[in-house]
């Protein structure tokens, strides 16, 4: 046991946050007391992304933050920045340890044995699986169910700051998720850098692991993170129309609208699969939440190809576009090919926005006067407490104190286009 104190900031990924959880879990296990970023520590853990120079620079500030906030306190830098830059962070005078992702899960024994510089190794060495899952929120939780990636696009990091794709098994998959529900978490979200992809290596398959996952006692919802338009079978579009566990929700990345940009981005489908996928989403589910993922402004992208992309996702019927703005990684295919200047990049970003906005508000307008299952989250805000429906529109309630972690029946009421909430009215009271 030790009376010490630690304290974790994560940015980057939702797997990442399941990974933090996880990391906090293993040091209050092993006699630390876990404190806000904030308040005085004896160990900072920062969890780093590096999916842009954007989150980079971030992850820097936020290392000198915990630096300056306490000059005696051990500084651990974790994460995808860590692994493929250990020696850029290292030489930040304050950091004590950079731990690469394949030692991630031992970083309790490496603080308590009080190593310090760098632990490093290659992508290719990163073979093994961890387990990892949150339960910061009681709420929701998201399970970890396959790491790494074997795409290589040409834009993307990942496989090289994650390793090759491999996953858990489903026996081990299920056992954690009974665990997380016996915690009374009512809510699981399936996570990893490319989820199709989960058992290709032991011979599972992820539309296995979805059926299997009805057998977890007490489970009331399953929502999917974001699944490559390959590998999104058919029948786990049909799983999720018939089933009551999975929720009709899809996040699914388009990153570009055109064949040739998919080809040059080394992408593995075509914009005629992609757009077939999301029509028989729409076909079998209707009132399915479809999200993509777009990168606008990838290397030799021309002002046609943004023309094509906006008139692509306009034929589409989507319910949200989460757009990135290429950002120029080191150790990339895309990153000696001719760039987009950087002024173009914005001013088609916010051409996007704008369209994503509209595409959004269109969708959610479509179920005003609907009643709908609300599974309320713990926090009240403006005396109103909020949840998510099935289909994943956000939704705030007066609120009454037994709603917290319980799904209710909700009529949507009204929505705003500014908050993207709708004001609804519960139709059965706890």
């Amino acid at each position: 046991m030790t009376d010490k104190r630690f304290a974790i900031y994560t940015l980057g990924c939702k797997l990442n946050f399941s990974e933090s959880s996880t990391i906090a879990r293993q040091f209050q296990q092993a006699g630390y007391q876990q404190v806000d970023f904030n308040q005085q520590s004896d160990v900072y853990i920062i969890n780093t992304c590096s999916v842009t120079q954007l989150a980079e620079k971030k992850c820097r500030n936020i290392i000198h933050k915990a630096i300056k906030a306490n000059n005696n306190a051990l500084v651990v830098v974790v994460g995808c920045y860590a692994q493929l830059s250990p020696e850029t962070i290292a030489t930040i005078d304050g950091v004590d340890l950079v731990i690469n992702n394949r030692d991630k899960a031992k970083i309790v024994e490496l603080v308590s044995k009080n190593i310090q510089g760098i632990t490093s190794c290659s992508y290719k060495e990163m073979n093994e699986f961890s387990s990892a899952w949150s339960l910061d929120d009681r709420t929701r939780s998201f399970l970890k169910v396959q790491d790494g990636c074997d795409y290589f696009c040409s834009y993307c990091t990942i496989p090289k700051a994650r390793g090759r794709s491999r996953s858990d098994t489903i026996e081990n998959v299920i056992k954690n998720a009974q665990n997380i529900v016996n915690q009374g978490v009512k809510e699981i979200i399936l996570t990893g850098v490319n989820i199709g992809d989960f058992g290709r290596q032991t011979g599972e398959s992820f539309y296995d692991l979805l059926v299997a996952l009805h057998r977890v006692n007490g489970l009331k919802r399953l929502r999917l993170s974001s699944v490559e338009p390959n590998l999104l079978d058919d029948r786990i579009i049909e799983l999720v129309k018939y089933s009551s566990l999975l929720m009709p929700h899809f996040h699914i990345p388009l990153q570009c609208g055109t064949n040739r940009l998919l080809s040059a981005m080394n992408r593995k489908y075509t914009v005629e699969d992609f757009s077939a996928k999301i029509h028989t989403i729409r076909n079998l589910i209707p009132d399915a939440f479809i999200a993509i993922d777009l990168i606008v402004g990838v290397p030799e992208e021309t002002e046609k190809d943004f023309d094509q992309t906006i008139k692509l996702i306009e034929s589409l019927d989507l319910s949200e576009i989460h757009i990135f703005t290429y950002s120029q990684r080191p150790q990339t295919k895309a990153y000696s090919m001719k760039q987009v200047p950087m002024h173009v990049r914005r001013v088609r970003s916010q051409i996007l926005h704008d369209k994503a906005r509209e595409i959004h508000i269109r969708f959610c307008e479509r179920f005003i006067g609907q009643t709908r299952q609300v599974l309320f989250e713990k926090s009240v805000r403006n005396q109103q407490r909020e949840g998510f429906t099935d289909n994943y529109l956000r939704v705030a309630v007066s609120n009454h104190e037994d709603q917290n972690n319980m799904i209710l029946p909700v009529e949507l009421k009204k929505f705003n286009p500014v908050k993207l909430t709708f004001s609804g009215e519960l139709k059965q009271y706890p």
